[in-house]
């Protein structure tokens, strides 16, 4: 062979062989960011029980509140439509108030507005400033939201008159998702996601899926249910599917059927090398998810075993782990004699063979009842703060377990009492599963992360100040007196505080404890109006302008 062929057959060799390296390291790129770990930033929510924050969540299922009530006055539901008897079940207390002028929304576009997409734009904002980013720093970048829903009954029985100029927005479903990027100036996918009881669990697993491809940088995802007309009730009572008491006995041997329960909530997520690069705050990360279809079953309502099966396969597969690497199942568990089985079922298949330790099994729709859209989310944040609590709530009505499944097929134990979850070498590791009436499961792996700001921050300094910001008088008045009963750690709730939006209308409370904190708050929640000082327990305060404007549900339209 001549020399100069030679030669060029060697340069021919080594560029190949240099081309297929580059090629073997892209493939191994994408492969890394299909599976790469999403942090969890900020949450949020309003849920039964009072319950207006993540901590607020905690509380309530670590002391084992039964949140199940009768419905509040201001659904303006009639007799005649519940069959003379008022409905039980897991209600948001002020589902209809907003602060219209915080959002640039005048009073009459706000009554009309369905009260799901007002409690999406609160609790948005307060996801973001949980994640301490301030919300409108985010004007203009591709961040993505993905809402989750099931209805939108908030026209029904409401005069047109009410919505004219706004009936195109005020309840569409599309509105729900398209709201929160035009408030936030957001230009990421904005999608509103209807699987019905899986809405928000799917909408998390889009969000990760949105992040890992590149096309958005931050992501909210999460969901709502308002029942503003009884018809669920109604529904659910004709096909013999409602509890009795209004309570959900998640694998509890008297399960006799659902408990509707509303709320909202959010998570706002990011790219877990992203977050590190920004030097966020993590709470926990997304290590994988799944989502998949029933397919043809026993009845188009009637959940499927081997589909659940296979979406929890699916979510192990893309967090790369094994089912012995998961601690504890957050499940759906609504409390019916035919989805309960079925659901433990899979669950003994899939994640109680071959291990040492039993998964824990727990359901806070015994808490809360049935959120719907809502249901994923929440039992995210609920698993969020029991791996950074490191104890797992036990769940309630399940003293007797369900005697139609076979328990003795697998190690899976219900969490009758609360147990706690010590740290090993291993992070901590749930998952969370959500199973839709329209067919469509979704299964979420969740994960400790290294290095985590704990949910207990320690020994607090000396002296705390916790800086207040609203755009109102009456709203800082009103953010005083919710801060005043926050159940959180001072030194967190400080930190929290100095990140959030600086508003027009300030105040700082200084002090030496929380009694000395709480105290002034409710000075100042109460409208006094004290003389700043220089020591300890001093507030500093400067008001100006209008009060803000709560709206109500809209029932004052009827009639």
């Amino acid at each position: 062979m001549p020399e100069n062929l030679e030669d060029k057959l060697r340069g021919y060799l080594k560029k190949v062989t240099a081309d297929l390296g580059r090629a073997r390291e892209q493939v191994q790129e994408l492969r890394d960011a299909a599976a790469e770990p999403v942090a969890i930033l900020g949450m949020s929510c309003r849920l039964p029980g009072g319950v207006t924050g993540p901590a607020g969540l905690w509380q309530l299922v670590a002391e084992g509140v039964d949140a199940i009530a009768p419905a509040p006055a201001d659904r303006a539901w009639a007799p005649s439509d519940l069959g003379g008897a008022a409905p039980l079940g897991g209600f948001l207390a002020d589902a209809g108030g907003f602060d219209a002028a915080f959002f640039g929304m005048s009073p009459r576009e706000a009554l009309a507005t369905d009260p799901q997409q007002r409690l999406l734009l609160e609790t948005a904002w307060e996801a973001m400033e949980d994640a301490r980013i301030d919300p409108e720093s985010l004007r203009g970048s591709p961040t993505a939201v993905f809402a989750g829903t099931n209805g939108q009954d908030h026209g029904a029985g409401l005069p047109s008159s009410a919505f004219a100029g706004f009936g195109s927005t005020a309840t569409s479903a599309s509105v729900l998702s398209g709201r929160i990027s035009y408030t936030f100036g957001f230009q990421g996918p904005g999608v509103t996601v209807d699987t019905a009881c899986s809405s928000s669990l799917v909408a998390l697993h889009l969000a990760v899926q949105s992040l890992r491809q590149g096309e958005s940088t931050l992501a909210l995802a999460g969901g709502v249910t308002v029942m503003t007309t009884p018809e669920l009730f109604v529904e659910f009572t004709r096909q013999g599917g409602l509890s009795g008491d209004g309570r959900c006995r998640s694998f509890g041997a008297e399960a006799d059927g659902t408990g509707w329960g509303e709320g909202v909530g959010w998570l706002l997520l990011e790219r877990l090398s992203d977050a590190r690069r920004h030097g966020r705050r993590i709470l926990a990360v997304v290590r994988g998810s799944a989502v998949n279809q029933d397919g043809a079953s026993n009845g188009l309502t009637a959940p499927n075993g081997q589909a659940q099966q296979r979406v929890i396969r699916q979510a192990l597969h893309n967090a790369q782990l094994t089912p012995r690497d998961i601690d504890a199942v957050e499940a759906h568990g609504t409390g019916t004699r035919l989805g309960d089985p079925i659901e433990a079922e899979a669950l003994l298949a899939t994640y109680g063979q071959d291990r040492e330790q039993p998964l824990w099994l727990g359901s806070v729709k015994s808490n809360i009842g049935h959120t719907q859209a809502a249901a994923g989310v929440a039992g995210v944040i609920k698993m969020v703060q029991a791996i950074r609590h490191g104890l797992l709530p036990r769940t309630l009505h399940a003293e007797q377990p369900a005697p139609g499944v076979r328990w003795g097929s697998g190690r899976v134990s219900l969490l009758t009492d609360a147990v706690e979850w010590p740290a090993t070498r291993s992070p901590r590791r749930a998952a969370v599963s959500s199973f839709g009436i329209s067919g469509t499961n979704a299964h979420v792996i969740l994960e400790q992360f290294p290095g985590a700001e704990p949910a207990n921050d320690g020994a607090a300094p000396a002296t705390i100040p916790w800086p207040l910001s609203a755009r109102s008088e009456a709203a800082l008045r009103a953010q005083a007196g919710r801060l005043a009963t926050h159940p959180g750690a001072p030194a967190g709730i400080g930190r929290a505080l100095a990140v959030r939006s600086v508003l027009d209308h300030r105040a700082v409370v200084v002090g030496d404890g929380p009694g000395e904190l709480r105290h002034e708050l409710s000075r100042l929640a109460a409208g006094e109006r004290p003389v700043a000082r220089t020591v300890a327990g001093s507030l500093a305060v400067m008001f100006t302008g209008q009060g803000a404007q709560r709206v109500g549900m809209g029932a004052e339209l009827y009639g």
